[in-house]
């Protein structure tokens, strides 16, 4: 799939904005602050419903708006001629409205998997050097972008966990009278918590066993060393890639009463995939804490066209969008990357230096200054 037209309307710092695009790669550069990665934000969050940069919505509405315009035609591929019109109107602090092909959603997760796509941007080093909570986030949205249903599913757990966690905070410092007249309301939290954790979780643990390969392959061809990149999925409760969804369902009610008393006097829900780690690693030793700057980076950018390659595995071909990579990178890895990623539908690049994208990519080349987006000669002549 590819996105052939995009329209915004005061989203980011545009009060307008109208880019025909096509196949192949596009590339938008200039200067820091000119607008180009707003351009390659509005594509992904039609895909996403989020953004890759920020975790409000209010940033996203120009300043002096009351709301903003994403809009885009999509087309379903190369050999299939088919389009569809994808719109959001963010209203932030309000409920966001949603069209697919001017007919109106009811919510707007309803868009989800009409366009996807996959971002890498100079903050997915997080995923190396950050927080459990990072890998996490990043293995969630890869699962909705393989199952957009799923997306339903990760709202029901939080929403679950949320509810769950005020019950136990409540419940600190009661007496035991009082902590045992509120055990069967605990078990029915335990029971939902369970039932939409397992599924999440064993969508996780699919995805990493088929993840993990495409991963160390990109690895290789990115940073040719002794070292292999490497995935593991780690719970309390031992889950792996062969553990049945009812199974998983039942080992983590287990570990809920197990930890029932733990959990009563700290007044936090400590089982569930919301304490599950993704840990990362190079030959023997973690990623984190031991890979330099250019390792975490080639491995950061690694997992992202990994998950690229296991979707298009899977039958789809999902946008690929590459925010500023180029420029961390020395020429052999860049060529490196241009011949990975020539072979895909359509890849949207931003620069801040032409000369950083190798000309070898080809494709169509915009200029960003002061949010004015034009079209310069093509980059393959």
């Amino acid at each position: 799939m590819f996105v052939t037209h995009l329209s915004l309307a005061d989203f980011r710092s545009y009060a307008t904005a109208e880019v025909a695009l096509q196949p192949g790669a596009t590339t938008f550069t200039g200067a820091n602050g000119q607008g180009k990665t707003n351009l390659i934000e509005a594509v992904d969050y039609l895909a996403t419903l989020g953004s890759h940069r920020v975790s409000s919505e209010q940033p996203l509405v120009r300043h002096g708006a009351e709301r903003a315009i994403v809009r885009a035609r999509v087309q379903a591929g190369l050999d299939d001629a088919r389009q569809l019109l994808l719109e959001v109107e963010l209203l932030p602090g309000k409920q966001n409205r949603a069209s697919l092909n001017r007919a109106s959603l009811r919510r707007p997760r309803e868009l989800l998997g009409a366009l996807r796509t996959v971002v890498f941007s100079p903050e997915d080093l997080a995923l190396i050097k950050g927080d459990p909570s990072e890998r996490r986030r990043f293995l969630d949205e890869l699962i909705t972008t393989r199952w957009p249903r799923m997306a339903g599913v990760r709202a029901d757990y939080d929403r679950v966990l949320r509810q769950r966690v005020t019950l136990l905070k409540s419940l600190m410092g009661r007496s035991r009278a009082i902590r045992e007249d509120a055990e069967s309301t605990l078990e029915v939290w335990d029971e939902s918590l369970a039932r939409f954790g397992a599924e999440l979780m064993h969508a996780r643990l699919a995805t990493v066993a088929d993840l993990t390969p495409h991963v160390a392959d990109a690895y290789t061809a990115i940073a040719p060393t002794n070292n292999d990149a490497g995935i593991e999925y780690r719970s309390a409760i031992g889950a792996d890639s062969t553990t049945s969804q009812s199974e998983i369902e039942a080992r983590l009610i287990l570990a809920m009463g197990e930890r029932r008393s733990d959990e009563l006097q700290r007044g936090v829900c400590l089982v569930g995939p919301h304490r599950d780690e993704l840990p990362l690693s190079l030959g023997e030793l973690p990623a984190k804490g031991y890979a330099s700057h250019g390792e975490s980076w080639s491995f950061a950018l690694s997992l992202k066209l990994g998950a690229f390659a296991l979707l298009r595995a899977d039958g789809v071909q999902p946008v690929l969008i590459l925010d500023d990579v180029f420029a961390e990178l020395d020429q052999m890895r860049r060529e490196r990357l241009a011949g990975m990623i020539s072979q895909a539908e359509q890849v949207l690049i931003t620069a801040a230096v032409p000369d950083d994208v190798p000309a070898g990519l080809g494709g169509r080349r915009f200029r960003v200054d002061g949010g004015e987006v034009s079209e310069e000669s093509d980059a393959g002549s």
